[in-house]
């Protein structure tokens, strides 16, 4: 059983049946003693970093979680819900006293700057469709991630295989919970005919894939869902980043089977629904 965890922070249902829809048996909970004996624990989310780490906290869910990802059992953070995997965020919080997230990963979750290193403007929150790419170092050259331990593989390219370590807000909740809805993905491939946007399959003969077992059958590239103000550190935990306002990390990994995404797989179409099936067949490895 896949616990969906409810710390009253949004799209639960839609979340609920995208695992259902994969082959997951799921089922929504607030309850730290069922997260406890969970087969998977999956936290999705819209909402504040400090707000829900508070409401986890009181409910008992934060030390649930905690222990359980650090035994082993496959999770799966989705935006809000990556943001909370790691160390502190600042999001809700008084300033200079950022809240305390589950601690698996180091740093800080901070707001996204609203301009680039040009001085570009870019609108905050980041709404929409847009692609994942390989982590990078170096000035942004698909090379492997920089350090880490463990040597979970995230990409390959020719013989090379590259380790990394294994180790959102408001504004979103009406986009995802009966508001607005996103733009759809066929409407943006048609406006964009000619390959702007690759097929979520690695082509044939290709010498970049992701290596992660999350993102089987998703290539560098792919466009995901986003709604969010606020972006997880880049670190050795990096699998995949994105360009906005800013390069930051779109998908993390703790340990061999946890996982954090920023984008939102249950509204990702396909390639959403791919990441979501990927989950349930780490699960069903055991």
């Amino acid at each position: 059983m896949i616990a969906v965890v409810d710390y009253q922070k949004g799209n639960l249902k839609s979340v609920e049946r995208g695992l259902i829809a994969a082959g997951g048996e799921a089922l929504i909970t607030a309850d730290a003693s069922e997260i406890a004996k969970a087969d998977a624990i999956v936290l999705p989310g819209v909402g504040a970093f400090a707000d829900a780490a508070a409401t986890m906290c009181e409910l008992g869910q934060m030390e649930a979680i905690r222990d359980r990802v650090r035994a082993g059992v496959p999770f799966l953070g989705i935006c809000l819900g990556e943001h909370l995997m790691f160390e502190h965020g600042v999001e809700g919080a008084p300033e200079g006293n950022p809240a305390c997230g589950l601690g698996l990963l180091p740093g800080t979750v901070v707001a996204m700057p609203r301009c680039d290193a040009q001085g570009k403007t870019f609108k905050v929150p980041h709404v929409g469709w847009n692609t994942i790419e390989m982590p990078s170092c170096n000035g942004g050259a698909a090379v492997p991630p920089c350090g880490g331990v463990g040597g979970n593989a995230v990409l390959k390219q020719s013989s090379l295989r590259c380790g990394t370590a294994r180790g959102t807000s408001p504004d979103s909740a009406a986009l995802l919970d009966g508001g607005q809805a996103e733009p759809e993905l066929s409407s943006l491939r048609s406006e964009n005919a000619g390959g702007a946007f690759p097929d979520s399959t690695p082509q044939p003969g290709s010498d970049l894939a992701f290596a992660c077992p999350l993102f089987n059958g998703i290539a560098p590239g792919e466009y995901f869902y986003f709604t969010h103000s606020f972006i997880a550190p880049t670190g050795s935990h990096t699998i995949a980043e994105t360009t906005h306002s800013t390069r930051f990390t779109s998908a993390v990994q703790y340990g061999d089977r946890a996982f954090g995404v920023q984008f939102h797989p249950e509204k990702s179409s396909d390639a959403g629904a791919r990441v979501l099936a990927n989950f349930v067949a780490i699960v069903a490895r055991g």
